[in-house]
């Protein structure tokens, strides 16, 4: 049986900061108390992962650049861009550090959401690794192919799905979805009327593993094609990681939950803590890679904070709103399916390049305004998607 928001574990292997404030020093020194709210133990890790972030920010800049871990430009890409070539790349270790030694530290690690949303952050992580480790080998910008890479994430996206699946068993997880205005409305994803048919029954569950890699891996390229001008990618995810952390709280709010007639999911406070995780990190990294920036974040950053946010929306239930909180990485993925598809269908584009923030750039626009504007919009779909609450 999942334990309460406010019921964290007082044994086993995991030995967690907020263990030892609260059920071992906490006796001796009363304003340790404060370690049993969610809200303190989020605020902590996030400064915990900003911290982590900045000062070891310059130890990994030195470290890639001695490793030779540069950037490779592709040639097609805007001229403007070959002068950013050799720039230490691969700096997503260092996001997904910040991101998981605060979620350790601070959250239960025997609450199965948090292992899920670190282990599938974790697991993107290592898709872009390879990804990253391969175009440094080859000194191109060619790592793996378009068909493996996604096949990656597919796999991925079936072990979240299928931990998904055993955790609706117990009851801690709902397949059903939740529609922003129509409250009443809540379709399912699961075929009933295969569930408990022999031999046939894991047909029943294609439809909600179909819906998940369509969510996680699509928000994973989506951060991974934002990713083209110095700070863009991660002041987005910055804006998205905040909503999701807001977000991830009221739904794990018994009166917050009833209140703005959520889905109710008590076992995802903790959750809470790894968006406030990823929320400092992303903090923490723009130091280095706000324009000019210092070093990229590679694909392992990139398609790691994309499955991030996927996977936290999936299990919060806020898939259809993650088209508002992250807006921009739609825009930029629907941009590149339009050209690719238009170029194929009629032989011409519809963009100058994709994928969009390219467009601008070959329209004349600074790298900076295009990054500052592209900020704001972000901003902007964030916090639309926080009025829908009440709007429902």
């Amino acid at each position: 049986m999942l334990r309460g928001r406010n019921q964290p574990s007082v044994a086993g292997p995991a030995e967690m900061l907020y263990y030892l404030f609260f059920y071992v020093l906490r006796p001796y020194f009363s304003p340790l108390n404060v370690f049993r709210y969610i809200t303190v133990r989020t605020a902590v890790a996030s400064l915990t992962a900003l911290l982590l972030s900045l000062l070891l920010g310059p130890w990994v800049i030195e470290r890639l650049r001695g490793l030779q871990v540069r950037q490779y430009i592709r040639e097609e890409g805007p001229k403007a861009h070959q002068k950013k070539a050799g720039t230490p790349t691969m700096g997503g270790v260092l996001i997904v550090a910040a991101i998981a030694i605060p979620t350790l530290l601070w959250a239960d690690l025997r609450n199965p959401f948090v292992l899920l949303a670190l282990g599938g952050t974790i697991a993107f992580g290592a898709i872009g690794f390879v990804d990253d480790y391969n175009k440094v080998v080859r000194k191109r910008n060619l790592g793996l192919t378009a068909r493996r890479k996604f096949l990656m994430q597919v796999l991925v996206c079936i072990g979240v799905g299928v931990a998904l699946i055993y955790l609706q068993g117990r009851g801690a997880y709902s397949t059903q979805l939740s529609v922003p205005f129509m409250k009443r409305l809540r379709p399912d994803f699961i075929i009933n009327g295969l569930r408990h048919q022999s031999f046939v029954w894991p047909l029943a569950y294609i439809p909600f593993i179909l819906f998940l890699v369509l969510v996680i891996a699509g928000l994973s390229n989506g951060v991974n094609l934002t990713d083209g001008l110095d700070g863009l990618a991660i002041g987005c995810v910055l804006v998205s990681s905040a909503a999701l952390t807001v977000l991830t709280y009221v739904s794990s709010h018994a009166r917050f939950a009833e209140y703005l007639e959520l889905q109710k999911i008590p076992e995802a406070a903790d959750l809470t803590i790894f968006c406030g995780s990823v929320v400092g990190a992303s903090l923490g990294f723009l130091w280095y890679n706000a324009h000019p920036a210092e070093m990229f974040m590679g694909d392992v950053g990139s398609l790691a904070l994309g499955g991030a946010i996927g996977i936290v929306a999936v299990i919060i239930k806020q898939e259809i709103l993650l088209l508002s909180i992250a807006g921009i990485f739609v825009i930029e993925l629907l941009s590149v399916i339009l050209q690719v598809g238009s170029f194929k269908l009629t032989g011409k584009r519809i963009f100058r390049m994709a994928p969009l923030h390219h467009h601008f750039e070959l329209a004349g626009w600074s790298e900076s305004k295009i990054i500052v504007r592209f900020w704001i919009a972000a901003l902007v779909f964030a916090l639309f998607a926080l009025t829908t609450l009440k709007l429902r």
